[in-house]
């Protein structure tokens, strides 16, 4: 007996677009960074523009710029990212590839965690990693181990999909002010 897949040409594609293999973006750092912020990985919006954080609805931008005290959100992408660093703050995601069906952290399967120790090694002034959210703090807490020589802040994610309010997430990520 003959089995045949019985389905739309969109749902192949859903189908074979869920099982792509997504990757994070470079670091973000130089050798001045005291505060390293880790996302999960990249949104799919952000993957499709190349940025971190590209999403308009993500909070991300918002919540550093009262954190560094610089207007992130208008300066556009190379600008904000010169802002970051020039504030000490670099950028990198937990995960460095990954299957995952939309942009939820809760579908992200069979990552592969990027090389955080080896980074972090190389950040002679870091003072601390702030995790986006549960998974980045999960994945990257296994990878980074318990050795440092830094602080560690989990963080409420900055993601539309975690539902607090902005007031109350800014409320947390304010503590990063005292790592710059």
């Amino acid at each position: 007996m003959k089995r045949r897949f019985v389905g739309s040409a969109q749902g192949i594609r859903s189908m074979s677009q869920s099982l792509q293999i997504k990757r994070s973006f470079p670091p973000l750092v130089d050798e001045h960074v005291r505060l390293l912020v880790l996302g999960s990985l990249p949104g799919e919006e952000s993957l499709a523009r190349g940025q971190y954080y590209a999403n308009p609805r993500n909070q991300f931008w918002r919540l550093m710029s009262e954190v560094v005290g610089v207007g992130l959100v208008l300066l556009d992408y190379e600008a904000r990212l010169a802002a970051l660093l020039a504030t000490k703050v670099g950028l990198w995601d937990a995960v460095a590839s990954a299957s995952r069906d939309g942009s939820l952290d809760g579908a992200i399967r069979g990552h592969v965690s990027n090389e955080l120790a080896g980074l972090v090694a190389r950040l002679p002034e870091l003072r601390a990693i702030a995790f986006n959210g549960g998974t980045s703090a999960r994945i990257a807490g296994k990878a980074l181990g318990t050795d440092g020589g830094f602080d560690r802040v989990a963080l409420p994610s900055s993601s539309p999909a975690f539902t607090l309010s902005f007031d109350r997430k800014l409320q947390a990520w304010r503590q990063l002010r005292d790592y710059l």
